[in-house]
C-alpha cells in the first residue's frame, strides 16, 4: 500500500525535479547541447533553467514530442548526480588519507616547532617580530609607491 505513491505525491515530485534541474543548468547545459544542437545556447539560458521550458524548447526545435524530450532530460540530470556521487565516492578515500597525513604530520612536526621556542623564548619572539616587522614594511612600502 505504500509502495504506490498517491496522486498527491507527483506534484512534489516534478517541483523536486524542476528545482533539481534548475540547481544543475549551468553545468547540464554543454550536454544538452551535445544531444540537441539545433537549440542556440541563449535559447536555453533565456529559459532560466526552467524543466518545462527548457523541454518545450527542445522539442519545438527538434520536432520531438515534449513527452520524450522530458524523459531523457530526466535521464541526463540522473546521470549528472551519479557522476556526482561517483566522484564524491571517490574523494573519501583521499579525504581519509589527507587527515591521517595531516594528524601525523602534527604528531612529528609540532614537537620539532615548540621545543626551540620553550627552550628560547625571547629569541623566538625576537625572531617573529623581526618577520612581522620585515613583511609590514615590504606591504607598507608597496603601497606607498603606488
Amino acid at each position: 500500500m505504500d509502495s504506490a505513491p498517491s496522486p498527491a505525491d507527483a506534484p512534489e515530485d516534478s517541483q523536486d525535479l524542476s528545482y533539481r534541474f534548475r540547481d544543475r543548468f549551468d553545468t547540464l547545459l554543454p550536454e544538452i547541447q551535445k544531444r540537441w544542437p539545433e537549440v542556440t545556447h541563449q535559447a536555453l539560458e533565456a529559459t532560466r533553467g526552467s524543466f518545462d521550458e527548457v523541454v518545450h524548447l527542445i522539442s519545438t526545435h527538434s520536432d520531438r514530442a515534449a513527452g520524450i524530450v522530458s524523459v531523457q532530460l530526466e535521464e541526463l540530470l540522473h546521470q549528472a548526480g551519479d557522476r556526482t556521487r561517483n566522484l564524491a565516492d571517490n574523494l573519501d578515500p583521499l579525504e581519509e588519507q589527507l587527515e591521517h597525513l595531516l594528524d601525523e604530520l602534527n604528531r612529528t612536526l609540532r614537537p620539532k616547532l615548540e621545543k626551540p621556542v620553550r627552550d628560547r623564548p625571547l629569541i623566538s619572539l625576537a625572531v617573529a617580530a623581526g618577520v612581522g616587522v620585515l613583511v609590514g614594511a615590504l606591504l607598507t612600502g608597496g603601497r606607498r609607491s603606488s
